[in-house]
């Protein structure tokens, strides 16, 4: 590292910003004042604490090297993005310092000697101020040298030139007459050194080249380039990679060693120095640019071992899936056929879902459709939606002529499908996702422009939704179960303290890191995590409470007159509620903590997505017995992918909220940043993970029960909702994975393939996450709930 090389060296450095640098190179700097970065939403603290020792410190000439970093400029961007009110003034505040430290440098030239000032910047940002990515916006940074010459009129109208970030390494080190480090493979910045003299710029190549050699040495075990020729020999380079190699180096050597010759004779000195530049800048760039694609060299053997694993997994979970609907379709189908009229759309869906799936997954071969993602999970799920919607027309004049009593249920299915299609796209306009499109107008542009005061009333609007909804879906259940009252009360309770905090705390101009906003979040992170635990543990147990009572009057679980199915109805009726409540629990401490973390522009899609759940399991409670309900498991998890994408979300690294991540944490964390960041990002896939909970309760799959065996019974209940967003899953994940290993060599394979695949296996980790809470709450629920509930013959 260059600063390891400056300490090694004698050099004092002294070091004023971001305490990340005290980390990393701890014991390196003479002189720290180190500031916390993880205050994201602090744009005025970060750099006051900086500027603050520029008086004193630049009057000093106990220093040789002083290092400033300003973290201000960085977390504008994370809060309002380029036109963000606060990126002009932060502007000129870091025009004034440097101005500050120009002005200072040039009046102290005279007496303490030359002063070096190099202005850089490790990334730029897009309109939305994030970064991560590979294009042009995130990666167009400034480097900046001032001071190499002694005149700098006329340099305002001169071109900026592209070099690498790796280049500035070697490039400071031979201007500060330092080793370069080690495992650096940049190369000179040539305009850096045009005020050196033609000896010491040669010099300075050819120590770059010998480093770059080295390293090429390593990584090529048999390139040996010995036995220089001590004649002018300049050969055209061919053959293997360390042949070439090794003619370029002895080429510029060989032209260095010319121009050494003619030191004492000027004759055609300078054309020799130009030859010999340009020899040593060829042999560089070309090593750079090796030894750059060699570190991202892809280990093709065991890339086919992990995609034949997952190929594998995919099989194996499909082939379940396929024996389960088999099975439950063969146990369903009789009964099915004599409540309802439906044979000609019996397998429209499926075929649509299983060709829609393979369709995607074949898809995502095209770079474009990677990046446009989002507007083929609108289009599946939409025709995923009419087509419920066209089964429900269907289906209600046979309802109406057969079963006239049903006329209402029928009513509801076709009204909160179509009410599903109207929220899709509400949702639909209010992120304009993806790569290509972000700059077209959208409902969350039109409140940012409106002003704060609009984002705020959507925000509190949200809330209202959120509370209301939720706490309306437990309410219908408070008759049979008082103890849902209690759950409802003290869902109450994070409910004020979010709205509290949005009213009091979150703005997207001002800071809201200060202590009173952290120790509020922290009070709603504890208070939902009390909550949500507490219900999931607690309430099958006052369930069964409630059951062992009834039980002790009725006495039903030992008589011997009533029969064991009856039991396993009534210990499934008791578990359906349990999950019901469990459930609307989740979701509703889910939706608060994301009203906490998420935008404040991006509130009112997570009271649709809440809606939405809503509404299928309107739909799921009114369709009857359950040989199609790893469509309607499907239809969930389309649905959580287009709210993904319409939270704002995109295949692009660029699209993370970082700020979000830091809320509620008063010292740096990178576990808990990292999981406040994925649930930021996955929250509406995990939203409708845990609504297969309330799907679970809300759906009758007693005619999939076969006779009284309490296996089946949980067969029933956690076959599909695990093994169909586990099956979609493994599906995508093998397929992509497939494609990345065919485009390894693509044009687009950092810039596209490779986050797409990280966010592949982020989704991943979400349904593997949100399927075990799912598995691990039904089973516990069944556990307690059934303990004393079992036929005689079949107790433990």
């Amino acid at each position: 590292m260059f600063e390891g090389q400056l300490f090694r060296t004698g050099r004092k450095i002294w070091m004023f910003g971001d305490d990340t640098w005290l980390k990393l190179f701890p014991g390196l700097f003479t002189r720290t004042d180190g500031v916390s970065s993880f205050f994201v939403k602090d744009t005025v603290e970060v750099d006051r604490n900086v500027s603050r020792h520029l008086g004193d410190e630049l009057m000093r000439d106990d220093w040789d090297i002083m290092i400033l970093h300003y973290l201000g400029l960085d977390h504008v961007g994370h809060i309002g993005g380029r036109k963000s009110v606060l990126m002009a003034p932060k502007l000129k505040e870091m025009d004034e310092v440097i101005e500050r430290i120009h002005s200072t440098s040039q009046m102290q030239d005279e007496d303490k000697g030359r002063t070096l000032l190099v202005i850089v910047s490790d990334h730029g940002m897009t309109e939305d101020g994030n970064h991560g990515g590979s294009s042009y916006e995130e990666t167009d940074s400034l480097a900046l040298f001032i001071g190499l010459k002694d005149q700098m009129h006329g340099l305002a109208g001169q071109q900026s030139i592209t070099v690498d970030q790796v280049d500035i390494a070697p490039t400071l080190a031979a201007l500060f007459n330092v080793p370069i480090p080690k495992n650096n493979i940049g190369v000179l910045i040539q305009d850096t050194l045009d005020f050196m003299s033609e000896e010491q710029q040669l010099r300075a190549m050819e120590l770059n080249s010998w480093q770059l050699l080295s390293l090429l040495q390593v990584q090529l075990p048999g390139m040996r380039c010995i036995n220089f020729n001590k004649e002018l020999v300049v050969s055209k380079c061919s053959g293997s990679v360390e042949k070439k190699f090794c003619c370029l180096y002895q080429n510029a050597a060989a032209l260095h060693r010319s121009w050494v010759s003619k030191k004492m004779s000027m004759s055609n000195r300078r054309k020799d120095y130009i030859r010999a530049a340009a020899a040593y800048h060829e042999f560089l760039k070309t090593a750079s640019e090796w030894l750059a694609r060699r570190v991202t060299d892809k280990p093709v053997g065991l890339l086919a071992l992990g995609v034949s694993a997952m190929l594998l997994s995919s099989v194996i979970l499909l082939g379940l899936l396929f024996h389960l609907n088999k099975a439950v379709s063969i146990e369903g189908e009789a009964n099915l056929l004599k409540r309802e009229s439906r044979p000609h759309l019996r397998g429209l869906d499926e075929f649509f879902i299983v060709v829609a799936t393979v369709g995607h997954a074949i898809s995502m071969g095209s770079s474009s459709m990677v990046e446009e993602e989002q507007y083929n999970w609108h289009f599946l799920t939409s025709t995923l939606c009419l087509l419920l919607l066209r089964e429900a027309l269907q289906v209600f004049p046979a309802v109406r002529m057969q079963h006239p009593s049903h006329n209402e249920r029928a009513g509801c299915q076709f009204y909160s499908v179509l009410a599903l299609i109207i929220s899709g796209r509400i949702m639909r306009g209010w992120h304009q996702g993806g790569v290509n499109w972000t700059n077209l107008p959208d409902i969350s542009k039109w409140l940012e422009l409106r002003g704060n005061e609009y984002v705020k009333y959507t925000q509190i609007v949200a809330f209202v939704l959120v509370m209301s909804l939720g706490l309306f879906a437990l309410s219908l259940i408070w008759k049979r179960i008082k103890e849902v009252l209690a759950i409802m009360f003290s869902l109450l309770v994070p409910g004020l303290l979010v709205l509290k905090h949005v009213i009091e705390f979150q703005d997207n101009t001002v800071t809201s890191s200060g202590s009173g906003a952290t120790l509020s979040a922290q009070k709603i992170y504890t208070t939902l995590m009390i909550i949500s635990v507490g219900t999931i543990v607690a309430f099958p147990w006052f369930v069964l409470t409630k059951k062992n009572k009834n039980s002790s009057s009725c006495s039903i679980s030992s008589s011997t007159s009533v029969p064991s199915n009856a039991i396993m109805k009534v210990l499934l009726h008791e578990i359906r509620d349990s999950l019901y409540v469990i459930g609307w629990a989740l979701l509703l401490c889910w939706c608060l903590v994301q009203l906490l973390l998420q935008q404040p522009v991006s509130s009112m899609p997570i009271s649709i997505l809440l809606f939405q759940i809503y509404l299928i399991m309107l739909y799921s409670s009114t369709t009857g017995p359950p040989y199609k309900q790893w469509v309607e498991v499907s239809t969930l998890y389309y649905l959580g992918m287009v709210g993904h994408y319409s939270m704002g979300n995109s295949n692009a690294l660029a699209t993370i909220d970082v700020a979000g991540a830091f809320i509620g944490t008063s010292s740096y964390s990178t576990l808990v940043s990292g999981i406040l960041m994925f649930m930021i990002t996955y929250a509406s896939p995990m939203l409708f993970l845990l609504s297969i909970l309330v799907h679970i309760s809300v759906k009758d799959v007693s005619v999939a029960l076969q006779g009284s065996d309490s296996r089946q019974l949980l067969k029933a209940m956690l076959g599909f909702p695990c093994l169909v967003p586990l099956g979609l899953n493994s599906v995508l994940l093998a397929a992509y994975t497939i494609v990345l290993l065919l485009m390894r060599n693509h044009l687009f394979v950092w810039s596209v393939f490779s986050p797409k695949f990280l966010y592949v296996a982020a989704a991943t980790v979400c349904i593997d996450v949100g399927v075990f809470i799912v598995a691990a709450t039904v089973t516990y629920a069944y556990a307690i709930i059934a303990s004393t509930g079992k036929p005689k013959g079949q107790q433990a």
